[in-house]
């Protein structure tokens, strides 16, 4: 389910991103590839499993597609916190540079 969440969520970032190419403004190809990176992260993770003998992902345990899931989501969350912190220490619209000066 981690697999599939961060899959969802770069590819609907990716999606508005390529909507809105000429305007860089939010840096949204940032975030993309943040969750690009969690995707292919979970890959090689679903690769190590099937290498031990596990299955690619886990589906047959209720339990442990819950963790899964919220993971998942965690790390959604967390990719657009650190999208919010980059935003704001590179202040793409000077918005941040206008109020303090």
């Amino acid at each position: 389910m981690t697999l599939v969440i961060t899959f969802l969520a770069a590819a609907i970032v990716t999606a508005l991103w390529y909507a809105k190419a000429p305007n860089n403004d939010m840096r949204l190809g940032t975030l993309a590839l943040m969750y690009w990176g969690a995707t292919l992260m979970w890959c090689v993770d679903g690769f190590a499993c099937l290498a031990e003998g596990e299955g690619f992902i886990e589906i047959t345990d209720t339990a442990a597609m819950l963790d899964d899931a919220v993971l998942g989501l965690l790390v959604v969350a967390v990719g657009l916190a650190a999208w919010a912190i980059y935003l704001v220490a590179k202040d793409p619209k000077k918005v941040l540079r206008k109020s303090l000066v």
